[in-house]
């Protein structure tokens, strides 16, 4: 089987726009899912974040798309807000090579109004969370009776948060002749029961679920109660001194407590949950991207879907609620085939959880002694990068060489010393060397960009 793109029956625009992209050739889920998703059957796949799994349903999508139609042609449902964001700019990057075409992210924390005048003018594609999808029809702002394809991206997480029933209301409002398409990093009995339900003689195809564990340094630590948690983890932090890393809890209320404790201890820490409001989500995410964040603490479902470059470390400090969340979680760290550490805490009651998880792998794990690890003389976890806000985005036209150019030439910083810029619709986001900052800043003040003035202050 060839992993060659134009091995495909792709529209030119596409494999030339995946060349230019520098994506030279399939990887294993594309390789096995795009033949069978291009020859229009519905679709069952296993794939974890990262794996490729979103252009195996875009580059479908995008290769039938009727421009000329400007109905919705397809609706893709995801669990979360910044998935479904991630996802459409995806789409909008793979096909940009085709002209006019629009995708439309429709999210609960924007405006309904806008949603619904965006709307009325027409779309191609829809990318959305169940709730704010189902507001949208049943005040008659949605119609899809001309969709052609359904998919579900992180299917088992929406089923986790309870969206079936909303999911089943959704589908429900598409003709009967469709390609219903699911992708889910585990595939439990409640995937198969909905594929029965939504789908037609359904392919199935599982790929890379291992998430390269082989490369990935796991290590379990069994502590005598919940309550030596904290300590553990700061001791864990103060060893191997991670440059990012991400700490899993079962509870909001436990994420709010652990990020409290690292901050007392200077470590640069922020947590992420339901409650949050989406530009608090926003922040802490362009934070941890840009490298002005350490820690990220956070649920399985406030992180599901969130796909993070670079990530050094993974520490459980609950054991996750099954083996196969366990392998999901963990192999957020080692990708690109770079290297990683899961550190996992545990107390002796949940010592079957620990063996489940062995079974699941065909291996024995590691466990160690926590009083091994000496204690820290501090944490030197500080991040590189700081994020400064700018109050000018792409309403105004901007682009990220009109933000480095004014750094560069009104701030005086050298373009080596600017990392990751991010443009919303109205605020932009650069990450700058920590001791710049404040000079940056100071400078910023007086200076335009494209003869605009703008207000510029820290992101915290």
């Amino acid at each position: 089987m060839s992993d060659d793109f134009r091995s495909l029956k792709l529209q030119d625009q596409l494999t030339c726009n995946l060349e230019e992209l520098g994506f030279s050739s399939m990887t294993p889920i594309q390789q096995v899912g795009l033949p069978l998703v291009l020859e229009g059957h519905d679709l069952i796949a296993q794939a974890k974040t990262g794996s490729g799994k979103t252009a195996v349903f875009a580059l479908g999508i995008l290769n039938a798309l009727n421009i000329a139609d400007r109905t919705i042609h397809s609706l893709i449902l995801c669990p979360t807000r910044e998935l479904a964001e991630q996802v459409a700019q995806e789409i909008r990057t793979l096909g940009r090579m085709l002209p006019n075409i629009k995708i439309l992210a429709i999210t609960g924390g924007q405006s309904e109004f806008q949603q619904t005048r965006s709307l009325s003018h027409g779309a191609h594609i829809v990318v959305g969370t169940p709730g704010r999808v189902l507001r949208l029809l049943k005040i008659k702002a949605l119609s899809f009776k001309n969709t052609k394809t359904v998919t579900l991206d992180e299917a088992d997480r929406m089923l986790d948060m309870g969206f079936y029933d909303d999911i089943i209301k959704i589908v429900g409002h598409l003709p009967e002749q469709r390609q219903t398409l699911l992708f889910s990093a585990t595939l439990p009995e409640e995937i198969s029961k909905l594929g029965q339900r939504l789908q037609t003689n359904s392919k199935t195809v599982k790929v890379d679920t291992s998430h390269h564990q082989d490369v990935i340094e796991q290590t379990f630590f069994q502590l005598p109660s919940h309550k030596d948690k904290t300590a553990a983890l700061l001791k864990i932090l103060g060893h191997y001194r991670p440059d990012r890393f991400i700490v899993f809890c079962k509870t909001k209320q436990i994420c709010q407590s652990v990020a409290k404790s690292l901050q007392q201890e200077k470590i640069y820490a922020r947590a992420i949950h339901g409650d949050l409001i989406q530009n608090e989500r926003n922040s802490v995410m362009t934070m941890f991207s840009q490298h002005s964040l350490s820690a990220l603490v956070a649920t399985d479902v406030a992180a599901r879907g969130l796909d993070i470059e670079n990530l050094e470390m993974v520490i459980n400090y609950d054991l996750p609620t099954s083996p196969e969340i366990y392998i999901h979680r963990v192999g957020r760290t080692a990708r690109a085939g770079k290297s990683g550490t899961a550190i996992t805490l545990f107390v002796s009651q949940e010592q079957p959880k620990v063996d489940a998880i062995s079974e699941l792998k065909h291996e024995k794990l590691r466990q160690d002694d926590i009083k091994a690890i000496a204690a820290a003389d501090g944490y030197d976890l500080i991040p590189s990068m700081g994020t400064i806000y700018i109050s000018r985005g792409k309403r105004d036209r901007l682009r990220p060489s009109d933000i480095a150019g004014t750094l560069i030439g009104e701030a005086k910083i050298n373009f080596q010393d600017i990392g990751k810029i991010s443009i919303t619709n109205t605020t932009s986001f650069v990450a700058i060397k920590r001791e710049l900052v404040e000079s940056a800043i100071k400078k910023l003040r007086k200076a335009k960009i494209k003869k605009l003035s703008f207000k510029v202050g820290l992101l915290t």
